[in-house]
Order: structure tokens, then sequence, then C-alpha cells
């Protein structure tokens, strides 16, 4: 089979109603014709709004999962996400916004505590046997918490993935099918039109795109694509406006095989996203309703890079980075971009921030709890180990608020990367540092060969080129070479963005590399990392 590629993505509806953003009806399409969506400014709809009725500074954190920059605002020109890109052109693109980790849980669990998940104690996934969990002390930064204190009330649906369940703890926990987005949108109803003068934080998090576990039985493929939660037969969710997406017509990124294993699963990915989309379209029709549009910060996320080999559980550039996407409606101007680096890390920080609930100067919550109070009279708690107090006291990230009033602003020179698992059978640390222009990775785990996560070893993009052996190239790597990784990568961004000619052992760079493992260890030192004893003791 011979696929081309085509700048423009063929797809075609699945429902009886036509596509639309933000609740304005679109023309519909043909069916497996290519369409141009027009990106709808959700600022020109403010009008539409009735009259505030309500809170002012709501806080809506949208987290994907695992989902990369596949974003109409961010250039790429097949994804079909109107909602967000309207969301971009009434707020704030960030650029350069990284996630610490990998991993689900870890990041998660560091998106809602400021923490890395070294510091936090989430080193790996928090479900069934794999049973990670985070340290008790953190409850006095939970960003959850923080905000209870300060007034907020609280709530989550979608998937949450952190543990223990009361240091992040939510008043109210929303049941919708997670990977339904609009069903998920409609189960917020109750908390957006709650008769209640103090200001909400929902934690929305959809499990799409991540990998399913079930494929198409319908490819035509030996190997069979994932559905990455998309329903068998072309088939629609509830409420949800499909769209499909033709192998042939989708980007392949740099760092995966152009094959038809690999375009066949990207297909199945991009209809996923589409499907958060219409959750995000959804919300703000609430908020619209409800006259809260005006008076709700609105970040749309990712928990880290897509469910690929080479991007997910890797400290590399398609596993890290991610989608960052903020409107306040407080600010002008908007329909900005930002060039500045920013970390998942300074979420929390930033959304206390504009809560007017973070103490700047201590890097802590205004309203500070003692957590060895918190836990006292909770004999069930109160025993165990809690976690090493230094480390919890302050938040490791910054608040990004001023960028969006001034996109040149600037919160750090570098970023801190830090892997330890993702499930329990895959203990491979690795930390890495980047600024703008250099990147190290230490792969401190080196002579181990590099572990896979169950979906991901199983996925017919990488099963198809395991089958070609050893010799043959995943991305701008060699099989081998993927499995199998050295103690340090040391890869120079602006000239090789996909981090394919490793320098750490050219001479002409040592004193670039010396920079980096000082500065690598400095951030360890700082963040509280344990695997910081592994430069003395291997």
């Amino acid at each position: 089979m011979t696929f081309t590629h085509s700048p423009m993505p063929v797809f075609s509806m699945a429902s009886k109603k036509h596509f639309d953003s933000g609740g304005v009806r679109l023309p519909r399409p043909l069916k497996n014709y290519p369409i141009r969506i027009a990106v709808l400014s959700l600022a020109v709809l403010s009008s539409l709004s009735p009259p505030a009725q309500s809170a002012e500074r709501n806080i809506i954190l949208f987290v994907t999962d695992d989902e990369s920059p596949n974003l109409g605002c961010y250039g790429d020109r097949v994804a079909v996400t109107p909602a967000v890109d309207a969301l971009a052109a009434d707020g704030t693109i960030f650029r350069n916004a990284f996630a610490t980790t990998a991993s689900c849980s870890p990041s998660r669990a560091a998106i809602l505590s400021g923490l890395h998940h070294h510091a936090n104690g989430q080193y790996g996934l928090q479900h069934d046997f794999h049973k990670f969990t985070g340290w008790h002390d953190v409850v006095g930064l939970s960003l959850p918490r923080a905000l209870a204190r300060g007034g907020y009330r609280t709530a989550r649906v979608g998937k949450f993935h952190v543990a223990p369940a009361e240091v992040y703890y939510f008043d109210t926990v929303l049941q919708a099918p997670v990977r339904n987005p609009v069903a998920m949108a409609e189960a917020c109803k109750e908390v957006i039109e709650a008769d209640d003068d103090r200001p909400f934080f929902l934690f929305f998090a959809p499990a799409d795109p991540h990998r399913s576990g079930t494929v198409d039985q319908a490819a035509f493929l030996d190997r069979k694509p994932d559905l990455f939660g998309n329903r068998p037969g072309r088939k629609s969710y509830t409420g949800v406006e499909e769209v499909f997406f033709e192998p042939a017509a989708v980007p392949v990124p740099a760092f995966l095989p152009d094959t038809p294993e690999t375009r066949s699963e990207l297909a199945h990915y991009y209809q996923s996203c589409t499907r958060v989309d219409r959750g995000l379209a959804r919300l703000v029709e609430l908020l619209r309703a409800a006259g809260l549009y005006d008076k709700t910060l609105i970040v749309f996320t990712s928990d880290h890079g897509m469910a690929f080999a080479g991007a997910k559980t890797t400290v590399y550039e398609p596993g890290l980075r991610v989608p960052l996407v903020v409107r306040d409606p407080y600010v002008r101007p908007r329909g900005t971009t930002t060039t500045s680096l920013v970390s998942l890390l300074d979420i929390t920080p930033s959304l206390l921030d504009f809560a007017g609930e973070l103490d700047a100067e201590q890097r802590r919550p205004r309203h500070e709890l003692d957590p060895r109070e918190y836990w006292r009279d909770k004999p069930h708690v109160a025993g165990e180990n809690l976690g090493p107090r230094e480390v919890l006291a302050t938040y490791q990230g910054e608040s990004w608020l001023p960028i969006l009033s001034d996109p040149d602003h600037a919160i750090r020179d570098t970023h801190f990367a830090s892997h330890t698992f993702h499930e329990v059978q895959m203990y491979y640390p690795m930390r890495a540092v980047r600024d703008r222009e250099w990147k190290l990775i230490w792969n401190i785990a080196h002579p181990l060969p590099f572990p896979f996560a169950a979906d991901l070893w199983a996925a017919s993009s990488w099963q198809a080129q395991l089958a070609a052996g050893p010799d043959v190239t995943y991305g701008p790597r060699t099989m081998a070479a993927y499995m199998n990784r050295p103690r340090f990568e040391l890869y120079h961004l602006t000239e090789d963005p996909q981090e394919t000619r490793n320098l750490a052992d050219d001479p002409a760079h040592a004193a670039t590399l010396h920079r980096l493992r000082a500065t690598l260890e400095q951030l360890q030192r700082e963040t509280g990392d344990p695997w910081i004893r592994k430069w003395d003791h291997e």
C-alpha cells in the first residue's frame, strides 16, 4: 500500500448534527472531502453571554491525557481543534511548555503539587499493582487544598490518577464517561450553575487521547492499530461529533517511522484529540450560558506528549513538550504568543497567584497549612513516613501569570526533567536539563535495556519495526540504539532539534557537557532528588 502526505485532513463526520464550535453551527462537509475549519474567535461571541450572576475569578484546569501540541493554533494543518484554537486566539499560546516527566501519575502529581515527582513521592503509576503514592505532607502545598482554604469550592471530573486522595482532596467528584468529554462537560453543570457566591476550581481531565488497549479490527493491516479510545466501526459517543482521519493524510512526526502502521495509529490519535476539543467547546458553551465565561480562567494542557515510543516515558522533546493555552479574561492584551520557557510545575503557583492565594515571597500558599498539625488527629496516617519536610515546604514552580500581560517576561532559563518509573517493572531513572540551545540527558540506569510500557510495546507502530530487526530505524535512531542508551546524551537543540547527534563524547563540546552536568546536579540538590547519590555511588 502506498501512502501520500496531504497538507489537509481527509475526514468525515459521524452524526446527524453539523460540526460546530462554541455553539456556532458550520456547514456540513462532504464525506472524505478536504475542508478548512475556520477558527472562531471566542471574543466575537462574548456579547452573547447573559449578565454575570456568580462569583469572579473561577478556574478551569483542563488536562488531557498523552497529547502533544497537535493543535491548529500550534501550526498543525491537519488537527481539527476549533475550540482550543479559538481559546488561543483570545488568550496566550505558550510555545515552550514542558512536562517534568512523560508519565501520567508522576506528571499529574507535579501539576497538582508544584513539586517534581522525586520530591512529592509519586515515583510511578498510582493505579492497580503499580501502587505508587506520594508523601502525605504534600497536603500543605496541594493545589485543591490551597484553593479550598482560600474560599474556593473544588470539583474534579475524569481521570485523577494520583495518591493519596486525601492530599489532593476535592469537595466534589463528578461522574461521567472519561472517553466522552462532551458528557464530562455536561456533568459539570452542577458546578458551573450552582447558586453559590464562592468561585469554583474545576479539574477537567478526559482520558483521551491515551491509548485504550483495544484495536481496530477493521484496519487492512496484519498489525491492527490501537483505537485510542475511539469506538470501533466509526461509531460515535453520545453527543459527540466525531471526526475521522485517513492514514494517508496525517503528518508523521520526525521521531516516528513513516509506515502504514504508524499512520493508521496516528489517524486514530487525531480523532481522539478532536473529541477532546468537542468537550472544551461544550464547557465554553456552559460558561457562556451561566454568564461566567468572562469570569473564568481557562488553562488547557496535557500531562505529557503522545503515547508513542520515542515520546511517552522518555525525556526526549516529543515526550516532554506539551500544549499550554491560557485565557485570562482579566488581562490585556490577548491573542498573544510567548516563547518563554515554562514547566507544568508552574501551574499550581500560577493558579494560586490568579486566585490571590500565593505567598510569592515564601513560595507557598498564602493560607498556610501545617501538615503535621493536619495529620495529628488522624492516627491512620500520623504514624507513617509523611515525607521529607524540608522538601515539601515550598513550591518548585514559578507563576507564569506575568507572562499573560507581557509575553516577553521570563521566569526561568532552564527546564529540569525527571523520570524514574512508569509501570512498577519499568525502573529506568533519567534526569535531563535543557536551556534554549542545549540539552543534557543523564541515563542513570544506562547499563539496563530501556524498558517499555505495556501499551507502547504492543503498539503496531513499534511491533512492525521490532519485527524488522535491530538495524532498522525507528525515527532518527536504530532499534538497537533506542533500546540501549549511553550514560550521557548531549544535543545542540538549535542545530539538532530532533536529538539525533549525541555530542557527549565530542571533545569540542566538553565544556558544555561539564556546564550542564553542574547545572543538573545543582537542580537535583535544590529539589531534593534522592538520585543525586548516583553521581558518587555508581
